[in-house]
C-alpha cells in the first residue's frame, strides 16, 4: 500500500453508463469516448459498484465522502442501481462519516419517482440548462434533432416540487456567450435557481476527439466573449444579488483573494485530486482527459488508492505547475487563476512560449475589472461580516452620486427613498471603507 497524507481527501467523478447518453448535445466532448470501450453496454456492473463504494470509503480518512454520479447520462441505470449503491453506502459507512451523493443530469428521465428518492436519500443534483429556450435548444437536441428544453424545464419544476437541492450547469457557447444578462435574469428570475456554475465551451477542432491542436470549433465560446460574459453578469451580481444568488465562478475567484485558489480546482497552482472512473472500473486522471495516455488502472485490479496515490497520477497534478509558462508566473493576477484548467492551455503566449491557457483574455480582462469588488469582499470577510455588504457600499455610492448630481442638500430628504434627511442616511460616509466605490 502507497503511504498517503491521511487527511487527504479526493474526488471521484463515476460515470455507471460511461459516455452513454439520451441526448445528442452538438458541443459534447464525452460522447465521442465510447470509441475506447467498442463492444460495451456502458453499464456498471455490481461487482463494480460495490468495489467503488467500498474502496472510496476506505480510503478516505476525513470527515466527510462525496459520490459523485456523472456522465453521459446516469438516470440511464434506472433507479434500482441507486437503491443498491446506497445500501452499499450504508455498509460501509464507518460511524462518524457523513456520505454526499451528488449526480448531474440532463434532466429527461426526471419524474416525480425519481425527484422522490433524491429528495429523501439528500442528492444534491446538478442540471444542464443552457438559457431560454431559442439558446438552449440552438445545440442541446435529443437523438431525433428535437429541441429538449421544455422537457428541462419540467425537471426542474419536478425538482423544485419535491424539494430537492439543485445547481444549474450553463454552459456557454458561441450562440449564448453574447447575451450574458438575458441568460443570467433568465436563470434568476424565471427558472427562481440560486446556484449557478458557468462551464466555457472549449472545443478543439480535431477528429479523434483527443486533446491535440490549437484550433476551437465554431461552437466554441471566444476568449473575449468570455470576458464579456463574465463582467457583465458580475456587475449586476455584485450590486443585487450576492448572498441570494451563488455562482461558483465568482466564489472560486473571491477565494484567490482571500488567499485560498483552489476551492474549485481549475484554480488551483496543482491539481490530480479529481479523477474519472468509467463504467467498467478503469479510473483516469481526470473527467476532461479520459483518454489512453492519462489511463491509470481498474480498481478491480489494483486497489484506487494506490492508483490515487501514484506517482503518474502525482506528475499529473504538478505538471500544471511545472509547466506554466514564464508568462503566466509573471502576471500579477497568478494568485486566484495559477493557469486556470490544464484542458485549456494549448496556445502560445505572446513571446511563443507554449501552454497559454486559451481563455487568458478573457480571464484577464474579468479580474482587472473585478479586482476593486473582489478586494472589498475579502476584506468584508476577514473582518467576520458577510460578503453582501458590498451591496450596501454600492447603494451608498449611487446614492450619493444622485445625490450629487441633483444638488440634495444635507437636510434633504434622501433620494433613496427612506424618509430620512440625507445626512442621517446615505449622506454618512461608511467609516471602515472610507468613501467606498468610485
Amino acid at each position: 500500500m502507497i503511504a498517503t497524507d491521511p487527511q487527504l481527501a479526493f474526488h471521484i467523478m463515476v460515470k455507471p453508463t460511461g459516455s452513454a447518453c439520451n441526448l445528442n448535445c452538438t458541443y459534447c466532448f464525452f460522447l465521442r469516448k465510447e470509441r475506447l470501450y467498442p463492444g460495451s453496454n456502458f453499464r456498471m456492473s455490481a461487482e463494480v459498484n460495490e468495489a467503488y463504494i467500498r474502496q472510496l470509503f476506505e480510503a478516505h480518512q476525513v470527515p466527510k465522502v462525496t459520490v459523485a454520479w456523472q456522465g453521459g447520462e446516469p438516470t440511464l441505470m434506472g433507479l434500482d442501481f441507486y437503491r443498491r449503491s446506497l445500501e452499499l453506502q450504508k455498509k460501509y459507512q464507518r460511524p462518524g462519516l457523513t456520505v454526499e451523493n451528488t449526480f448531474q443530469t440532463n434532466g429527461i428521465l426526471l419524474n416525480d419517482e425519481w425527484c422522490h428518492f433524491f429528495h429523501q436519500n439528500n442528492f444534491l443534483i446538478g442540471l444542464s440548462i443552457d438559457g431560454p429556450k431559442k439558446l438552449h435548444d440552438y445545440y442541446r437536441k435529443d437523438k431525433g434533432g428535437q429541441g429538449t428544453f421544455d422537457r428541462v424545464m419540467q425537471a426542474a419544476r419536478l425538482l423544485q416540487k419535491h424539494k430537492v437541492e439543485f445547481n444549474i450547469l450553463f454552459s456557454i457557447n458561441s450562440k449564448n456567450a453574447d447575451n450574458p444578462l438575458e441568460v443570467y435574469r433568465f436563470l434568476r428570475d424565471e427558472l427562481d435557481a440560486h446556484f449557478l456554475q458557468f462551464i466555457p465551451i472549449v472545443e478543439r477542432d480535431n477528429e479523434n476527439g483527443y486533446q491535440i491542436g490549437s484550433k476551437v470549433t465554431d461552437r466554441s465560446i471566444r476568449p473575449r466573449q468570455w470576458g464579456r460574459l463574465l463582467i457583465e453578469i458580475f456587475d449586476e451580481w455584485v450590486k443585487r444579488d450576492v448572498g441570494s444568488t451563488f455562482v461558483l465562478n465568482f466564489d472560486g475567484m473571491l477565494a484567490g483573494w482571500l488567499g485560498m485558489a483552489g476551492t474549485l480546482c481549475i484554480f488551483g497552482p496543482t491539481c490530480g485530486l479529481g479523477m474519472a472512473l468509467e463504467h467498467n472500473g478503469d479510473l483516469y486522471s481526470c473527467d476532461h482527459f479520459v483518454e489512453p495516455d492519462y489511463f491509470l488502472g481498474n480498481i478491480l485490479q489494483t486497489p484506487m488508492i494506490e492508483l490515487v496515490a501514484g506517482e503518474k497520477q502525482r506528475k499529473f497534478g504538478r505538471n500544471k505547475r511545472d509547466t506554466l509558462p514564464r508568462y503566466c508566473r509573471q502576471c500579477r493576477f497568478l494568485f486566484a487563476c495559477n493557469g486556470e484548467c490544464p484542458k485549456n492551455r494549448f496556445i502560445k503566449t505572446p513571446d511563443g512560449e507554449p501552454g497559454h491557457n486559451y481563455l487568458c483574455a478573457g480571464y484577464r480582462a474579468f479580474y482587472s475589472h473585478a479586482e476593486q469588488n473582489m478586494r472589498i469582499m475579502a476584506d468584508l470577510l476577514r473582518r467576520g461580516q458577510n460578503a453582501d455588504g458590498i451591496m450596501n457600499i454600492w447603494e451608498d455610492a449611487e446614492v450619493r452620486s444622485k445625490a450629487k448630481v441633483t444638488r440634495i442638500g444635507r437636510n434633504d430628504p434622501c433620494p433613496c427613498g427612506s424618509g430620512q434627511k440625507f445626512k442621517k442616511c446615505h449622506g454618512r460616509a461608511r467609516k471602515e471603507f472610507g468613501r467606498g466605490l468610485k
